[in-house]
């Protein structure tokens, strides 16, 4: 009973794990661009869920869509104001997405406050399958990563945007001189990685809590969980995510949760060491 309670619990937290990687996948593993404000847009979809939903009363799921449609936004800002002028300049990106990070951080903190704000959960109430108790909220959030991740797939392989996304991925000369317009390509995909981040601080924000703060604890996750599952896979991500999700739970059962994620982590270094491009790793030809 203890061994498949923390089996659902990790599948919760694999879900969880998904959501937040998904906008690195995007943003990190087809447009080679490291995002260090990664967590500051989880953070920012966040605060919009708590406006919408509990200051200005919307339902759940208008602050959701509303979460993404703002940092979204955001996204396509920065992009053309900063990301644009720096590609294929990996330390300055890096710079600039941090001192990004920092700016926005502490702005959000001097306007909104450093107080931790919390959202009701919107679906209250638990599910009893075999004396193992389930909360209607983590059934949500597990079919929420799934229909985010089909959609996400169905984007960028069924579309036409999808198909020019990936060629200006693989040759951006060869696809400017077929005429499409890469600037507004890169525009499109950045912002809807981040807009996917935004989404995440939304789902995450019932349960975890709002503050300036929150990103932190969530872009090492992400960056780890790309690089294992491979930078461009968004299978890879998704094995990734339940490995780190379900190793994390069960040695959490028996141990306490900071002694859990040290040794999950040195598991991803000694994984890394021996995997270096993740466990899918794109083809060249």
């Amino acid at each position: 009973m203890f061994i498949a309670a923390q089996l659902i619990n990790g599948i919760s937290a694999s879900a969880l794990l998904l959501i937040y990687s998904l906008g690195v996948v995007v943003i990190m593993g087809h447009m080679n661009v490291v995002n260090m404000a990664h967590g500051e847009c989880i953070m920012l979809g966040a605060y919009v869920c708590y406006y919408i939903n509990t200051v200005a009363g919307a339902p759940f799921f208008v602050a959701l869509i509303m979460s993404f449609v703002v940092t979204a936004l955001f996204g396509l800002l920065i992009e053309r104001l900063v990301i644009r002028k720096l590609y294929g300049k990996t330390a300055e990106t890096l710079l600039a997405t941090y001192a990004l990070s920092l700016i926005v951080k502490q702005l959000v903190n001097l306007i909104c406050g450093s107080e931790l704000k919390y959202i009701a959960i919107p679906f209250e109430g638990h599910l009893d399958i075999g004396g193992v108790t389930i909360p209607y909220y983590n059934i949500f959030i597990i079919l929420f990563a799934a229909v985010i991740l089909l959609v996400t797939w169905i984007i960028f392989y069924k579309t036409p945007f999808g198909t020019k996304m990936r060629a200006v991925t693989s040759n951006r000369p060869m696809t400017e001189c077929l005429g499409i317009n890469a600037h507004a390509v890169d525009s499109l995909t950045f912002a809807f990685g981040v807009g996917l981040a935004g989404l995440a601080g939304a789902v995450l924000a019932p349960i975890r809590g709002v503050s300036p703060f929150m990103g932190a604890s969530y872009i090492t996750d992400s960056f780890i969980n790309v690089c294992v599952g491979g930078l461009q896979s968004m299978i890879g991500t998704t094995l990734s995510s339940l490995l780190i999700g379900e190793s994390t739970s069960i040695l959490g059962g028996f141990w306490n949760e900071v002694d859990a994620k040290i040794l999950v982590f040195l598991i991803v270094v000694v994984l890394i060491r021996f995997r270096p491009d993740g466990l899918f790793r794109k083809e060249k030809r």
